[in-house]
């Protein structure tokens, strides 16, 4: 099941996680499934990596992609960890240079992404280049594959649902989550929330001769 403890994964206070609670919704959304190809951009510390190479092992291959090289060694180190590092390749560069061709290379067989179409394709951290990036993705996704996106900011937001709106997608979901968590403290628990993340996903369209 999804939803590997936070304190499993060797983490860097430079390198974002993405929290378990909410990690186990954006797998559950992508509906991984063993033999997928999966791109993760934006993998930062390699959590949801991890999870997707645990789901694809087999005949699968998780590609992920991140731009600062602590992250892309970290994923490199938790994907040893939980020992599914040869279902997965990591590359360093900016995704909209990577998935255009023109990236540093990576870990993976040949350095480069695994050729499209994915199965299911994750989109986390990316800086300002989300919308753009799910545009040159969401052409990249086969026939029923699967997007998955999560944010925090209102206008990355209204941009992706433009994207999400102009291409061939079905079944498009918006679901907002905030976790709290337990804290004790001198006089008993409190819960503290978190801020709210936003996932959108979506089916791409099958389409008929």
């Amino acid at each position: 099941m999804p939803g590997i403890p936070d304190e499993y994964f060797e983490r860097s206070d430079s390198v974002p996680i993405t929290k378990e609670e909410v990690r186990a919704i954006i797998v559950s959304k992508a509906r991984l499934k063993d033999g997928d190809h999966i791109l993760d951009v934006g993998c930062g510390s390699g959590s949801i990596t991890v999870e997707a190479a645990i789901r694809a092992a087999g005949n699968g291959l998780v590609t992920a992609i991140d731009r600062d090289g602590e992250a892309v060694a970290l994923t490199e180190r938790n994907l040893e960890r939980f020992g599914v590092r040869e279902y997965a390749g990591v590359v360093r560069g900016d995704a909209l240079d990577v998935l255009g061709g023109t990236g540093d290379g990576g870990s993976g067989a040949d350095g480069s992404p695994h050729a499209p179409p994915y199965d299911a394709i994750i989109i986390g951290g990316t800086g300002g280049d989300t919308a753009e990036i799910v545009e040159r993705c969401s052409r990249m996704l086969g026939p029923g594959g699967r997007i998955v996106i999560s944010t925090i900011l209102i206008e990355t937001l209204h941009a992706v649902l433009g994207i999400i709106g102009r291409m061939p997608f079905e079944d498009v979901d918006i679901t907002q989550v905030t976790i709290s968590k337990s804290r004790k403290t001198s006089t008993g628990t409190m819960m503290l929330a978190r801020n709210p993340v936003t996932i959108i996903s979506a089916t791409r369209a099958v389409t008929t001769a």
